[in-house]
Parts: C-alpha cells; sequence; structure tokens
C-alpha cells in the first residue's frame, strides 16, 4: 500500500542525483541485470564500480590533512557507518564549515555488549560531542566526530567486539529485531535469525577494505558466521543469486541501487514497524522454541521527497510463508532480485518499494520463484493481532534474570543520566538492547543486584521508568537540525515542547487518550511518520507536513492532509479534528476515527480551523 499526496508550495532543495532528470521525475526501471556494461551505467553506479570495493578514493583523503572529505569519498564513506555533516548553528560568515562526522554502529537486534557500551561512552566524551542517540534502527550514533579522529573511533568500537560497517550507504542497513531479552517463546529464534541475516547480508570484499582502511587489514576482527550462514554464504556464487563478481558474489562491484532494509519479529510484537522493511519476517516456533517457518512481507519503505509525486511511503505486501531451512536462501535471493532489477538509473526511484509497486506482487513472487528461489512459498500463517510494544520498566528475562527499560526522549543520550547509566553498566556488567522505539533496555540484572540497580535508576529520575506520559512513551524523533544536512526545520530538539501542548491540549478538552506522535525535518521519514496517527514532516522552517491517521500498531499507514502547517497553528489546527473525536465517544482511537470520518470531512475540519479568528 502507498499514499500519493498532492504537489505542496515548496521548492524543494535536495540535490539532483546521478541518474535522476533534472526535474526529479522517476523513469522507468529497466528489468535488466545489474551486470550492465561501462557504458549503460550511470555515473554515480560506475563510481562505485571503480571503487575498488569501497576504498578509492576514501583511503588517500584519510591520509591528507583537510578537514573534511571530498564528495566522492562521502559517498564511499557510508558504507563505512559514517555520515559527514556541517553544524549549520556553528557557521560564521567568511569563514568554512563546522565538519565533522557522525557514526553509525552495526548491531542487529540493538545488542551492545558493555564493553562496547563502554567504549563508546569514553569515544564520545574524548572525540565526539559528549552525546549518544539511540537510532530508530536499534544503533548508537556518535556526533562531532573530527575527521582525523575518525580512524581512532572506528578501530577502537572493532576492538571493543562492535562494528559500523554497512550502517550506511547501498547495502543491507541494521537488521531489527524486539529489544525484549526474554529467553522464552520466539523471541530468542527471532533474534538469532536477524543475526542471521546480518551475518549473511555482510558484503565479502567491503568488509577487507573496510579491515584495510580502519585497523590496517586485520582480518582478525571479520565477522565470522555461524556454520549455518556460511552453508547459505556458499551459494551466493549459484544460480540467480551470483552477482557475477567473485569477489563479491551477493552484491557485485556496484553494490544495491539503494539502501536495503530487514526486520524479523514474533507474533503479535510489531515493536519493529515491521511493514515498513524492503523484508518484514514474523517468526514462529514450536513448543521447544525452534524456529519453523516466517510469515514474509515485502516492499515496505518511508522514504519520499518533497515534490515528487513518483516518490511515496509504502507498506510491505504479503509474500508467503516460508519454512525455517529456506530463509537464509529467501532473504538472499529477495536482495539478489532488487540488485538486479531495481532502477539504478533514477536514485530517488530505486528502492524496492518501487519495483514491486511498478511490477506488481504477483510478478515479483513469479520472478523470485522462476530465477532465484527454488523452495515452497506458502501461503500466511494467522497471526495475532500486533501491538506495539516499548517494554518499559521491570521485567523477567528468566529464572534469575530481569531486564528494565528506559525512556530516552528521542533517543538522547547525554549529561547526567549518560554518566549514571556508565557507572551502573560498568558495575554490573550490564548488556543494552536499543529499541526501535529509541528507548534503552538494561539486560541480564540478577535477582541480588535488582535491588542495588533499582536504586541507582531512582537517583537518576528513573524510580518508575514505565510511568512516562501516554504522549511521550511511543513519541519519537529524528535528529534534524543543527547537524543534518536535509533538515528543512527541527525535530528532536521541537518534540518535548510539540508533546507538551498537545498533552495540555488534550487535558482541556478532557480527552484522556493518547496518540501515536512523530516528527521529522524532512521527508525522508527516519522516525517513520508516515504511520503515525499524528505525524509532523518538516516542509520549511516552522512549517510541517501534516499527517493523520495511522494506527497505534502501525498497521496503516496515515495520509497527508496540510502542507506547509506553521508549528505556531498546531493548537486551533488540531482543535476541530480533537472535539469531532471525542464526540464520536472515544472508543476508536484518533488515526482509526480520522479514517473513518474520510478525507473530505477531515478537510473541512482542518478548513474550519483555518477560518477560525
Amino acid at each position: 500500500m502507498r499514499v500519493r499526496f498532492a504537489t505542496v508550495d515548496y521548492e524543494n532543495k535536495d540535490a539532483v542525483t546521478a541518474g535522476e532528470t533534472a526535474s526529479g521525475q522517476a523513469e522507468e526501471p529497466s528489468l535488466s541485470p545489474c551486470l550492465a556494461t561501462k557504458t549503460e551505467r550511470t555515473k554515480f553506479e560506475q563510481f562505485k564500480a571503480d571503487s575498488a570495493y569501497l576504498r578509492d578514493p576514501l583511503r588517500d583523503e584519510l591520509a591528507n590533512d583537510i578537514d573534511h572529505f571530498s564528495n566522492d569519498a562521502v559517498q564511499l564513506l557510508k558504507f563505512h557507518g559514517s555520515y559527514q555533516q556541517d553544524n549549520r548553528e556553528n557557521r560564521q560568515k567568511g569563514q568554512g564549515k563546522d565538519w565533522q562526522m557522525m557514526l553509525r554502529l552495526r548491531s542487529p537486534g540493538g545488542r551492545i555488549p558493555a564493553s562496547l557500551f563502554l567504549a563508546m561512552d569514553d569515544l564520545s566524551n574524548r572525540l565526539g560531542n559528549e552525546t549518544l542517540r539511540a537510532t530508530t534502527r536499534q544503533a548508537f550514533q556518535m556526533h562531532g566526530i573530527r575527521k582525523d579522529n575518525l580512524k581512532e573511533v572506528i578501530s577502537t568500537i572493532l576492538h571493543s567486539m562492535g562494528s559500523t560497517l554497512a550502517a550506511c550507504g547501498d547495502i543491507n542497513r541494521n537488521v531489527m529485531a524486539p529489544a525484549a531479552p526474554y529467553e522464552k517463546g520466539a523471541y530468542p529464534a527471532a533474534r538469532q535469525l536477524a543475526e542471521q541475516i546480518a551475518d549473511l547480508l555482510n558484503p565479502k570484499a567491503a568488509e577487507g577494505s573496510y579491515l584495510d582502511l580502519w585497523v590496517n587489514g586485520d582480518l582478525s576482527y571479520r565477522i565470522r558466521p555461524s556454520s549455518t550462514v556460511k552453508k547459505a554464504r556458499a551459494r551466493q556464487l549459484e544460480g540467480g543469486v551470483f552477482s557475477g563478481d567473485a569477489n563479491e558474489p551477493l552484491y557485485g562491484s556496484t553494490y544495491m541501487p539503494r539502501k536495503f532494509k530487514c526486520a524479523v519479529t514474533v507474533p503479535g510484537d510489531n515493536s519493529v514497524d515491521l511493514l515498513t522493511q524492503d523484508i518484514g519476517m514474523v517468526a514462529f516456533v514450536d513448543q521447544k522454541g525452534v524456529l519453523k517457518g516466517c510469515n514474509v512481507y515485502v516492499g515496505g519503505g518511508m522514504g519520499r521527497t518533497h515534490n515528487n509525486e513518483q516518490t511515496f511511503a509504502r507498506t510491505g505486501d504479503p509474500l508467503g510463508y516460508v519454512a525455517a531451512e529456506h530463509l537464509l536462501d529467501l532473504v538472499q535471493s529477495v536482495l539478489a532480485l532488487q540488485r538486479d532489477y531495481g532502477d539504478r538509473k533514477t536514485r530517488r526511484h530505486a528502492r524496492m518499494k518501487y519495483l514491486i509497486n511498478d511490477q506488481g506482487i504477483s510478478w515479483f513472487k513469479n520472478e523470485l520463484k522462476s530465477k532465484y528461489f527454488p523452495y515452497p512459498i506458502k501461503g500466511l500463517r494467522p497471526e495475532p493481532k500486533s501491538k506495539l510494544e516499548d517494554y518499559l520498566g521491570w521485567h523477567r528475562q528468566a529464572a534469575g534474570k530481569w531486564f528494565v527499560g528506559l525512556p530516552l526522549m528521542s533517543g538522547r543520550l547525554a549529561g547526567d543520566l549518560k554518566k549514571g547509566l556508565r557507572k551502573l553498566v560498568e558495575t554490573y556488567q550490564l548488556d543494552i538492547r536499543l529499541t526501535p522505539n529509541q528507548d534503552l533496555l538494561l539486560c541480564n540484572i540478577g535477582t541480588q543486584q535488582r535491588s542495588s540497580v533499582r536504586h541507582d535508576l531512582a537517583a537518576l529520575g528513573f524510580e518508575a521508568p514505565e510511568s512516562i506520559t501516554k504522549l511521550a512513551r511511543h513519541a519519537i524523533a529524528c535528529p534534524a537540525l543543527p547537524l543534518c544536512g536535509l533538515a528543512m526545520t527541527e525535530a528532536e530538539r521541537s518534540l518535548p515542547s510539540i508533546l507538551a501542548r498537545i498533552d495540555s491540549q488534550l487535558q482541556q478538552l478532557e480527552i484522556d487518550k493518547s496518540i501515536l506522535i512523530r516528527v521529522t525535518g524532512c521527508p525522508n521519514g527516519c522516525a517513520r511518520p508516515y504511520m503515525a496517527e499524528l505525524g509532523l514532516v518538516g516542509s520549511g522552517v516552522d512549517r510541517y507536513q501534516l499527517w493523520l491517521g495511522g494506527t497505534p500498531n502501525l498497521q496503516r499507514l496515515a495520509k497527508p492532509y496540510l502542507q506547509r502547517m506553521p508549528i505556531d497553528q498546531l493548537e486551533t489546527t488540531l482543535e476541530p479534528l480533537l472535539l469531532s473525536w471525542k464526540e464520536a465517544g472515544g472508543r476508536r482511537s484518533l488515526g482509526d476515527h480520522i479514517n473513518k470520518l474520510g478525507d473530505q470531512a477531515v478537510l473541512a475540519l482542518l478548513s474550519n480551523a483555518e477560518q477560525a479568528p
């Protein structure tokens, strides 16, 4: 499913990328394999092919004394887990930009071992901006790294059981799974499958480049997959899965047309926003917790561009149920199909969601079965109604072990809270797991330690971690200003005030229900606002598109109703909608109420707000 919207009155400031027409209009996918000749490739695709598997020119620029990377090196830097940024608030007339790097971890299922967290904390204090940030894909980001410190930061992460390889770029990104470390039911199988997928889709030649650049070629830091994953990876040299490049058998030298995202969950738990993924999998197990198979969904994605109707948010389509022994083959087969048929001419039309939207799920499934995946794809198994789980508060992890979920506003970890959590992790050697809701779980707390940990958390303001306000509990935002180069307005820094204003309005109107709210500073959708009941998407300075109609359990896309709403008009804009919701009796969620009203009725209520004195 996807949503189109009318052209907005906004000048699109995104640069035209290689392969796009000047108007930004998408071209039809060529439906040809990735093994295009040099003359057939776009400039950017050829650039990837000529980079010596993501080494050059990054290798030479790491050695020079310039305080920033060239555009070419920046494109490769993404594959290594980093973006180059400029702190806009530090710009001064006549002076250069305040260049710094953002670095993102590869952490399947959000697991951060104690040693890695301690290293990240040290690095952020010494070589970053003294904060860490939990992302919506369950990874830590570190901001404020200077170019000449980047190698030390990445090498230290590698020495500390971490990695940043493939956290960004045209490649499979961090694989998501429920963060809860439950040791029963389907949760262990889902976590294991996510880790297997991450290792399966790890690039072979690019990993060599990565280790060459950051730890001087020390191959002892290679990711060591299990025997199950090794067996599946061996089949990357066979049949349609093979790229034709023995050095990089799955991806080939041009890697993916665009980023690729996977998530695994358990029946009923939609903490991972399953339908927004390129591949979403629901794991079924037997009574002993052994994985039996997965329901598989394909073709979700959030990113879009203002003023370009060829780009849109989309939820995934059901592909079917696949038995456990064939799941890894399925994942690399789906990736290979997108590798071969994804649009490599127009980057804004390159995600798998566009391929499936253009060609249809029946075509996709037939192509998959005829050329890539020879095993059965059956009808979906029944699933219970899903819920957006957050795991806040105390939970029994297993016999004699506990975990506690702590809310972090927009995932930002700083100041006394950061110092206090470091002390807890260091004292009790606790693993951390990050949630897709930008919260943090402290795990493996022994029963004998629980009282002490509870006391220390209370001193940090977490006397009852689950007692966060209803609106804040599930609200998320992207970083936006001042560091993100795509941000048009605020998101993370404005979220607390936005929530406080809406909370106050609900109290004044005597509405005792919550709303799923998400805010982003641009249309790329990093905080997945298009699934929210109320999504604010930056469309200009202090102006936002207003998206309405998603569901609290993330099962339906919202729709855009206003294109450039001034944020200072938030309350007056929402009041007619909220009163309509209250008058309806409050049985439905706000998203369901808006969906039942229909577009014309919602637009009429918004029009009434615009006409109010």
